[in-house]
Order: C-alpha cells, then sequence, then structure tokens
C-alpha cells in the first residue's frame, strides 16, 4: 500500500502549531523582500532622500572654501556645518524631498502585488485578504525608516564634519530631528499605502500623491477663506510637530493647531486611508 505524501503547507496560513504571529512575521518578510527587489523605486527613494541633503553640503563646502566668513570679510560664507545649517538641512530633507520618497515606497508596496499580477495567486492560497493588506504597512516603513536613517546619518555627518568654529546641535535637537524626520515621512507612507490600495493604479496613485503634496496641499493652506477647515489638511498637522522653523507658505506651517488637535488629524488620515485601502483590497475582483 503507497504511503500519502502529506499535503504541502499553504503560504501564509498556519501550519499546526505555528503561531500567528510566525504567520505574520513571513508575511512581512516576504513584502519587504518584494519591495527592495524594485531596484528602480529602491534606487528613487535613495536619490531623493540622499542626493538634495549631499548636493547642500557639497555647494555650501565649496562657498566656504571659495570665500570663507572672517571679521576682515563679513561678506564671505559661513563653515557648511553647524546648528543652523542642520536646521535648514532637516527642513530640506523633512518637509520637501524625502517625503517624496516615502510617497514612492508606499505606492509600490499598495499596488505591488496587483502590478505584478500574483495577487490572485495569493488570494487563491487561503490566504486573508485583509492580512496581506495589513503585512504591506510595516514593510513599506522599514524601508521607509532605512532609508531616512541613511538620510539623516549623511545630515549629521555634514553638520559636525564641516563646523568649524560653530555650534553644534546637542542630543535632544539630534533626537527631536529624528523624530520628525521619521513622523513626516511614515505618515506620508502609510498613507500611500492605504490611497494606492484604494486607487489600484501606480500611476495614478503617484500622480495624484505628488499633486496633492506639492501643489494642492499647500494652495489650500494660504486660502485663508476657507479658515478652520486648513486645519484638517495633513501637511499642517505634520509642521505642527516640527522642531526647526517651516516659514510660510510651501510645506511650512500656515496654519496654528493644537498639539491635540494635529495628533487628532494624524490619527484620523490614517485610520480612513488605512480602512480604505484593506476595504478595497477585500472587495476588489481578482
Amino acid at each position: 500500500m503507497s504511503a500519502v505524501a502529506p499535503a504541502a503547507p499553504v503560504p501564509g496560513r498556519a501550519r499546526a502549531g505555528e503561531s500567528p504571529v510566525t504567520v505574520a512575521a513571513q508575511m512581512f518578510g516576504a513584502d519587504l523582500l518584494k519591495l527592495r527587489r524594485k531596484r528602480s523605486i529602491l534606487i528613487w527613494a535613495l536619490v531623493l532622500a540622499l542626493a538634495p541633503i549631499l548636493i547642500y553640503f557639497v555647494v555650501a563646502v565649496i562657498e566656504h572654501a571659495s570665500n570663507p566668513y572672517s571679521i576682515t570679510n563679513p561678506r564671505g560664507y559661513r563653515p557648511a556645518g553647524g546648528t543652523g545649517n542642520f536646521s535648514d538641512g532637516l527642513r530640506v530633507i523633512a518637509l520637501l524631498f524625502a517625503p517624496l520618497a516615502a510617497l514612492l515606497i508606499g505606492v509600490e508596496a499598495g499596488t505591488g502585488d496587483t502590478a505584478a499580477g500574483v495577487f490572485r495567486d495569493l488570494v487563491v492560497t487561503g490566504r486573508s485578504r485583509v492580512a496581506l493588506f495589513a503585512s504591506r504597512v510595516p514593510a513599506a516603513l522599514a524601508l521607509c525608516f532605512s532609508i531616512m536613517l541613511a538620510a539623516y546619518a549623511v545630515l549629521l555627518v555634514g553638520t559636525f564634519a564641516f563646523a568649524g568654529s560653530l555650534p553644534t546641535p546637542g542630543g535632544s535637537q539630534i533626537l527631536n530631528g529624528l523624530g520628525f524626520l521619521l513622523l513626516s515621512t511614515g505618515m506620508l507612507c502609510v498613507v500611500a499605502v492605504g490611497f494606492a490600495a484604494l486607487v489600484n493604479s501606480k500611476p495614478g496613485a503617484i500622480i495624484a500623491l505628488i499633486a496633492w503634496q506639492i501643489v494642492a496641499s499647500p494652495v489650500i493652506a494660504n486660502i485663508s477663506a476657507l479658515g478652520g477647515a486648513r486645519k484638517g489638511l495633513l501637511s499642517q498637522a505634520i509642521a505642527h510637530f516640527s522642531p526647526v522653523g517651516t516659514g510660510n507658505g510651501g510645506h511650512g506651517a500656515t496654519v496654528t493647531l493644537s498639539g491635540g488637535l494635529a495628533v487628532l488629524v494624524l490619527v484620523g488620515w490614517l485610520v480612513v486611508f488605512l480602512a480604505l485601502g484593506a476595504w478595497r483590497t477585500s472587495t476588489m475582483d481578482t
């Protein structure tokens, strides 16, 4: 009598004695690996996060070397590092360029399976659709934060290496800057995952999110006739927590919010877009 081969385990489903935590970890690892294999997205995210701060310090170093500041030359350029340049560099990456990298990563995480044509294959294995969506969020954040930590490391190296006689930021300022960078990029990354899953179109999601972040949101924030409605903007809630001056217009704080209201706005954006993304994933045709 021939032996019957045991059924192969279904990927993404717990086998006997296997905890749900183990399954979740496996799904997270798989999603993170898929994101890391997207070379184009990874390269562009690195360029957007690292190139601006590198260019910033290179230009500042060249200017200082060509025309250094001194008592006899008050119109010269000060050293490229120090607290002032740290604040300017943080503003450049946290409010302008790094959020764009976060959007690219979030959109890729939200649409990667459908764009690659493997979503149906994942569904027929019996995996929960909500779990398929949920595992994308921590994977996107893990990749996003890895890139942001690298960009922040470059900022700190330039700040201290080129400080000269200028004062440098203290420990609390460094930690506050890091926290704000992770907040500003993490929020946009998670919202992008949910929005991309909702529209189910990578080009459409990228265009819509960048247009909102770069064009629409700053314009709306500066329309005073809208009054308190502007307090619901994600960009304004994020800018409220900035440890450096954000200025008026652009991506800076234009509307004054209380700390509690800013937190409520951030949570609201997360809840709405995560719920919409999960709903779309659970109802879309395969």
